[in-house]
């Protein structure tokens, strides 16, 4: 009988360290997981991400345009 609970002691006992490193490293995991996925899949192609993207793709114009201001980009922020 106990080598059955020590047995049951030893695989709880790893099943808790496992979700501890599960939840501890979920963001890096995940992306490690996202990128593998991306890999594994034949439909991806990465020409078709586009890195160097706008953040704001069409910003908004300003009605009022004044050309003595020194930086439109603070106003628009």
């Amino acid at each position: 009988m106990g080598a059955v609970t020590t047995a049951v002691i030893a695989i709880a006992g790893l099943v808790l360290g496992w979700a501890a490193i599960e939840i501890a490293c979920k963001p890096c995991l995940e992306k490690g997981r996202e990128a593998i996925d991306r890999n594994l899949n034949p439909d991806y192609d990465p020409d078709d991400d586009n890195i160097r993207a706008p953040l704001i793709p069409n910003p908004p114009v300003d009605a009022a345009d004044d050309s003595d201001s020194t930086s439109s980009l603070i106003k628009t922020v």
